[in-house]
């Protein structure tokens, strides 16, 4: 398979990914279009860097994420972010309406982490593990069980102080 194919179908594939980071690191639908353009850019400019020492979404997670910060840094924005609210929607579509409001609840302490935290947590909830999260952030495995503990010890404190 070419270059080109096999880069398409790795973008097909994990599009949800960088859909997240944008959604994450971004305020409104025009910026959320120009960075996922620019991980993509991204990408591909750096696919052929991909040595396969961990899984194809990992790298991309990483790329993604890396160029983000990057780019709300390059262009002297405030760092604004935008809620997980339409994540949350779909996970709470099959849910309760107790169970929906936990989760919006949980969002909006979510949304009080500096950048480090939210990307963390973000890849903490779906299910990534610490070797993974280590190599997407940067960080020493150790040292991402240590930010986990802390941050779920923050949004715990957030909850419990409301």
């Amino acid at each position: 398979m070419k270059k080109k194919e096999h880069f398409t179908r790795a973008i097909e594939e994990n599009e949800g990914l960088i859909y997240k980071v944008t959604l994450l690191y971004t305020e409104n639908l025009q910026d959320r279009e120009d960075l996922y353009q620019e991980i993509v850019f991204q990408l591909w400019k750096s696919y052929d860097s991909f040595k396969e020492f961990s899984k194809l979404s990992t790298w991309m997670y990483r790329v993604a994420m890396n160029t983000a910060i990057y780019n709300l840094k390059k262009n002297n924005r405030k760092i604004g972010t935008t809620t997980i609210d339409p994540i949350v929607e779909r996970i709470a579509d099959h849910r309760d309406n107790s169970e929906e409001e936990k989760l919006k609840l949980l969002n909006d302490q979510i949304q009080k982490l500096n950048l480090l935290e939210k990307g963390i947590i973000l890849l903490y909830l779906e299910g990534k593990s610490h070797d993974e999260i280590s190599v997407i952030i940067g960080i020493t495995k150790s040292n991402v069980g240590t930010k986990i503990s802390r941050i779920k010890k923050k949004l715990k404190s957030q909850l419990n102080s409301k």
